[in-house]
């Protein structure tokens, strides 16, 4: 074979050789950065760009969509220990004409942690009113999402700031008493009477710990390889002890049940979704609102645990679309009458 052909394939099986190997390497010694990059290219693949707002001192890390147009802004609030990140298997599904904003959550990933600020949900709908008038986003009413912990800001943001809130989708939201006690909320009443902090079931230290917790958040039994468990756990180590200070901030009297002690005051059009076999929240909490809020939609999803944006995005971002399809024929016709 001549020299120089051989050179060429040597160069080109290297060329290709080195990209694998980095994978490889990433995979096997780095899996917490390969996360990072799969995010990050996802969020490019989606067309999701990231941004910073200031106010004062404190800054907000945020990715977007789209422009403000005719129809409603989408502000999207994650749950306790995620991201804004955490939306991107819905934005998927949703349309690129639409305006989504997706926030990091106080303390939280790119938005600022400070010791002395106040996490209790009253705090945290706060800054997310802080987010909101930094990028005038409430130039016009907008529709809110939140799950989990950030479906508790999100109902208490539309109780307390009726103007600026046209519809609202609760998924699975926390913030409501525990009328019907699962084994999760059992196990964390025996962890507060033993002041067991360190073994709470949300903030894992090991992969085992991780993959349980994806057991009790998903029904959907996903196939979750090792190394990607390290990763996950990886990611997440260093933010552990703030995890531990917000849960229990979080799950105080003031703020377990801040969204049922105001529900009654929620004026916009609301959205209910819950997983039927979520082991987190149960669903009876999707009774509980929509007997107190007026002609409240609810849709609980057969086979589906608490992790409802990752189990089902595709449906989540249908039921949104349809419901704010709703909203705006009503508001529509309200407007011919």
């Amino acid at each position: 074979m001549d020299l120089d052909v051989l050179n060429m394939f040597v160069i080109a099986g290297g060329t290709l050789a080195l990209p694998i190997l980095a994978f490889v390497a990433s995979f096997l010694l780095w899996p917490s950065a390969l996360i990072k990059i799969y995010y990050w290219y996802w969020r490019r693949a989606l067309g999701m760009q990231v941004k910073y707002a200031h106010s004062g001192d404190y800054q907000f890390c945020y990715s977007y969509r789209g422009r403000p147009s005719h129809r409603p802004s989408i502000l999207m609030l994650h749950g306790f220990s995620a991201h804004k990140d955490m939306w991107l298997s819905v934005v998927k599904f949703l349309p690129k004409n639409l305006h989504l904003i997706c926030v990091d959550m106080p303390g939280h990933e790119g938005t600022t942690r400070s010791s002395l600020d106040d996490y209790s949900i009253c705090g945290q709908v706060k800054r997310i009113h802080q987010f909101v008038e930094c990028i005038s986003l409430n130039r016009k009413p907008f529709h809110l999402l939140g799950t989990s912990m950030g479906g508790n800001v999100a109902g208490v943001y539309a109780a307390l700031y009726p103007a600026e809130v046209c519809s609202l989708s609760l998924i699975c939201p926390a913030g409501l008493p525990h009328f019907t006690e699962n084994k999760f909320i059992k196990q964390l009443k025996e962890l507060k009477e033993k002041k067991w902090i360190d073994q709470i079931p949300l903030i894992p230290s090991t992969p085992e710990e991780m993959a349980d917790m994806l057991k009790l958040c998903s029904y959907v039994r996903f196939k979750v390889p090792h190394q990607i468990l390290q990763g996950l756990v990886d990611v997440r180590i260093p933010h552990n002890d703030f995890y531990r200070k917000l849960f229990l901030e979080i799950t105080e009297e003031k703020s377990q049940t801040c969204l049922y002690d105001n529900m009654s005051k929620i004026k916009a059009a609301t959205q209910i979704i819950w997983g039927k076999q979520d082991q987190v929240l149960d669903v009876s909490g999707a009774d509980i609102l929509a007997k107190s809020i007026l002609d409240a939609q609810v849709h609980i999803l057969e086979n589906c645990g608490h992790s409802i944006v990752v189990e089902r995005p595709r449906k989540t971002a249908k039921l949104i679309l349809d419901f704010l399809t709703t909203v705006q024929n009503a508001e529509n016709n309200k407007k011919l009458a």
